[in-house]
């Protein structure tokens, strides 16, 4: 039911007159004796008498006025609720998926940053290939990602926050350790790769296939899982692999890994956050990416 039709109606019982009733709701007469009207018409019933010098309630307009007053003062407490809700601390869920490059260094600290500016706010942070969390965000299972590379996805959009690299990385005593490696070089080494569906992998098969090389050209009958398990197995030297900078920047300023490069990559990719398109966000969500934008 319209309440802007129950209020003039109200205004006008208890004024008993439309001039008044407009004085106080800030509108013209004409506009109120319309919207009493528009009533009447929905409810197929009259509701003031208008035959005397005042303005006076039906029968069925006195049940009407006690039952909208009722409805009034609801809308009033709601909206009174939503306000305070928007000017006050944040409190509920926010959940975000991110992954693995971003989630091992940079995701963690930045919730943990917004979550003792939010102390009331509860955060869960779930870790997937980048195509998991893209999906999980499309289909409206979590809130918000931060990944690297992704395939574009019609129902999310991607907003950039920060660069990463994409580097080839080994033990400190292999034969690549701080050169530049040709193709060739590479092909005879095992290459360790991350599964189907991780934002590196995604670069690194773009990158290859730029230079006229495919990715299952190469020796890789080591497939991995993700980031953590890739830099394990190259910990243990086992092979190769390829993995976002910001993953191992501590174990390449402690020297327990070294970085090798590859003749014609420069393997750069966006860190974004993900959103659905149609959805509407949560005061919580806007934040954070008011947050995140700002530290960018």
């Amino acid at each position: 039911m319209d309440t802007r039709q129950l209020a003039a109606f109200c205004a006008v019982v208890e004024l008993r007159s439309f001039s008044q009733a407009a004085e106080r709701l800030g509108v013209t007469q004409p506009a109120v004796s319309l919207q009493v009207r528009s009533l009447e018409k929905r409810l197929g019933t009259q509701l003031l008498d208008r035959s005397g010098r005042r303005v006076d309630p039906t029968e069925a307009g006195l049940r009407l006025h006690r039952s909208a007053q009722r409805l009034l003062q609801l809308e009033e407490q709601m909206l009174d609720e939503v306000s305070a809700e928007s000017a006050g601390a944040l409190t509920g869920e926010l959940s975000i998926g991110a992954s693995t490059g971003p989630a091992a260094v940079a995701v963690p600290i930045l919730l943990c940053a917004f979550q003792q500016q939010h102390p009331d706010l509860r955060v869960a942070l779930e870790v997937h290939d980048t195509q998991t969390v893209v999906d999980l965000v499309a289909n409206r299972e979590l809130e918000l990602g931060i990944v690297g590379a992704a395939r574009r996805h019609r129902a999310v959009r991607f907003e950039p926050i920060l660069e990463d690299e994409v580097i080839l990385i080994c033990l400190p005593g292999h034969s690549f350790a701080g050169r530049t490696i040709g193709i060739d070089e590479l092909r005879e080494e095992t290459l360790i790769v991350m599964q189907e569906g991780a934002g590196v992998r995604q670069v690194v098969e773009d990158e290859l296939r730029a230079m006229g090389v495919r990715l299952r050209d190469l020796a890789t009958s080591l497939e991995l899982g993700l980031q953590e398990s890739v830099r394990s197995a190259v910990q243990a030297g086992y092979g190769v692999t390829f993995i976002s900078r910001t993953a191992v920047e501590s174990d390449l300023a402690a020297g327990t890994l070294a970085e090798a490069r590859l003749v014609g990559m420069n393997a750069k990719r966006e860190i974004s956050l993900v959103r659905s398109s149609g959805r509407v966000a949560t005061r919580a969500a806007e934040e954070f990416v008011a947050f995140v934008t700002a530290r960018g």
